[in-house]
């Protein structure tokens, strides 16, 4: 008796609408990281208004564009818990993947006192920390989610983050805003050499 009042608490997934086979945890963790997409977003508003090269307008409005759909997909397949409409993109890049390695001395970088002290080297920074916060929070979203269909929607979106703050890096690095110094040739070979593979049959 005790065992069937206790079983009476219990309902799998199948037995129960899509829209509502949601966990707790699940609508906490996606409502924080839909809240960081959409701060994210915002920001954009008012960086746009600041930027003075072309370029990186170009690569913010495709950025927001991007964002705006994957928003959107997010929103619907929380609501109903089915495969979505709009399915997760893949984000292109513009830039190649071209680095410029080194480092040479620049001023020592002091937080901005005004706002006609916003340049693009900040603006930059911001959409990488914004990417960046993204990438982290809808990794640590898709591994708390139960529902299946929208815990793939987070995860699947991880990679576009990625490449969208990659690009940024890129853009970043190209202009020396993000200089990127490496280890002395024999230092490198000797990480590269830190590891070697299993030797032999790997099992099946």
């Amino acid at each position: 008796m005790q065992h069937q009042q206790n079983t009476q608490n219990f309902k799998e997934s199948t037995q129960m609408p899509t829209q509502q086979s949601h966990g707790g945890h699940e609508m906490f963790d996606a409502h924080e990281a839909i809240s960081g997409l959409i701060g994210g977003m915002e920001q954009s508003l008012f960086y746009e208004q600041h930027i003075q090269d072309p370029e990186l307008k170009t690569m913010m409005q495709k950025h927001k564009t991007f964002l705006t759909q994957l928003y959107n997909t997010i929103v619907e397949t929380l609501k109903t818990g089915q495969e979505p409409s709009v399915k997760t993109q893949t984000y292109e890049m513009a830039l190649s993947n071209n680095v410029v390695y080194g480092m040479q001395p620049s001023q020592p970088k002091t937080p901005a006192q005004s706002v006609s002290e916003i340049n693009d080297q900040c603006i930059s920074g911001f959409m990488m920390g914004a990417l960046k916060q993204n990438a982290s929070t809808f990794t640590m979203t898709a591994l708390e989610m139960t529902n299946p269909v929208l815990r793939r929607v987070f995860a699947d979106s991880v990679p576009n983050m990625i490449e969208m703050a990659y690009e940024v890096f890129l853009y970043q690095n190209k202009n020396q805003y993000y200089q990127t110094p490496q280890l002395q040739p024999q230092d490198m070979q000797n990480y590269r050499n830190s590891f070697a593979p299993v030797q032999g049959t790997m099992p099946h």
